[in-house]
């Protein structure tokens, strides 16, 4: 296999280094510039056409998002990498979006920018473990925190039943002897902890739990 040329863009010297030095340690990579400036970033890219570019998305006088728009128009043929200390997954987002192929928080291991690499070399998507692992983390949170007929009070469900029997909230604050407005602050409140909008969507959840109230 060629050699993997690769651009470095980071505003850090340390990092920039580092990587040049673990990089250009392994044979199957050469890091061909390093860059602590987006706008030099942008040229070189232009000049020297590099198979793959680690943008740090913290950069200036341009930020990485941008830079990356800006190579991807002087240079198609080269494919970059979002590079960050952000862990969000919204900045992962953003970048793919944008035309990168990849991203890699700097909490990766060196294999695993070695992982991102090849495989964006190859013409593959790569997204670290820590951004798929929060991702996974976050809609496993949502899956347990969906709406439930539990978290309604017991008024709360008493009125649930005289919706789901069709009666009106005049006839169910008459029925449960309480005031009219006080159903209708009921009936707000329930939609607010299903996280439901209105009350024919009230009706049709009602209906899907039937046995569970």
């Amino acid at each position: 296999m060629e050699k993997i040329n690769i651009l470095i863009a980071d505003d850090h010297k340390l990092i920039r280094e580092t990587w040049t030095f673990i990089l250009n340690s392994d044979p199957r990579f050469h890091v061909v510039a390093e860059c602590g400036d987006s706008e030099e970033a942008v040229e070189v890219a232009r000049q020297k056409r590099p198979h793959i570019v680690l943008m740090d998305i913290n950069m200036a006088p341009m930020n990485g998002f941008d830079a990356t728009e800006k190579i991807r128009k002087v240079s198609p043929s080269s494919k970059i990498i979002g590079v960050s200390m952000h862990s969000q997954p919204a900045y992962a987002k953003k970048m793919l979006q944008i035309g990168a192929r990849g991203y890699v928080t700097k909490n990766s291991s060196k294999e695993e920018m070695y992982k991102a690499i090849i495989e964006v070399y190859k013409g593959n998507k790569y997204v670290c473990d820590e951004i798929k692992n929060i991702i996974s983390e976050q809609l496993l949170d949502e899956n347990q925190s969906a709406p439930t007929i539990n978290s309604l009070t017991d008024r709360e469900i008493q009125i649930v039943n005289q919706i789901r029997e069709g009666l009106s909230s005049k006839e169910i604050a008459a029925k449960l002897d309480i005031s009219l407005k006080t159903v209708e602050v009921h009936r707000h409140n329930i939609l607010k902890k299903l996280k439901l909008k209105n009350s024919a969507s009230l009706v049709n959840f009602i209906n899907s739990s039937a046995g569970y109230v």
